[in-house]
């Protein structure tokens, strides 16, 4: 495999993760739904050591608008219940003692709003990622060149090529975004 194909792949590498991070981040803003991946990225203080939620509770989603958290260690369940509270769900969880009920209320058009201009900035945070992993195999090439390893003839292919490897994740993220959009815009 040449020199350029191989910045070329380790470029879709990174940005396929980039577009993974978008997707999670994506998953993590609350809609008018409860979803399990709300919760993904709520640590909680469990003596002493910050733990992810998932890995200290399961976590059902039995109607549209609330969540049952039913923690694996009873005796967490008060840091569990501390940490959702305090987290930027906007959620107001209640215990019985067995597990913890998550009741999530109506948004309203004022948080919807909000919930988009945090989600456009998301998008544009993994777009300059993109452009950034971009420029910096772009420069990897040009470098290659110049050193006398490939061509002109193959630095233009390979240029040519990023830049479609680059639109195709770049319009993969507006798609997140647009759906993420209708997502929050149903009432």
């Amino acid at each position: 495999m040449s020199d350029v194909a191989t910045a070329l792949k380790e470029a879709e590498v990174k940005m396929n993760k980039a577009l993974e991070v978008a997707k999670d981040d994506f998953a993590t803003i609350r809609t008018g739904r409860a979803h399990p991946m709300l919760f993904n990225k709520i640590m909680v203080d469990y003596y002493g050591t910050y733990t992810a939620l998932s890995q200290l509770a399961s976590i059902q989603v039995p109607e549209a608008r609330m969540a049952i958290v039913s923690p694996f260690d009873k005796g967490a369940m008060a840091s569990i219940e501390k940490a959702i509270r305090d987290s930027d769900l906007g959620v107001n969880p209640g215990n019985d003692g067995v597990v913890i009920r998550v009741n999530f209320p109506q948004l309203t058009e004022e948080r919807r709003k909000d919930y988009i201009k945090v989600v456009k900035t998301k998008a544009e945070d993994s777009k300059i990622s993109m452009r950034n992993i971009r420029r910096a195999a772009k420069e990897l090439m040009e470098k290659l060149e110049k050193d006398g390893n490939i061509g002109k003839d193959d630095l233009a292919r390979g240029e040519k090529e990023l830049e479609k490897i680059t639109g195709d994740h770049v319009a993969k993220i507006d798609e997140l975004l647009k759906h993420k959009e209708t997502e929050l815009l149903e009432v």
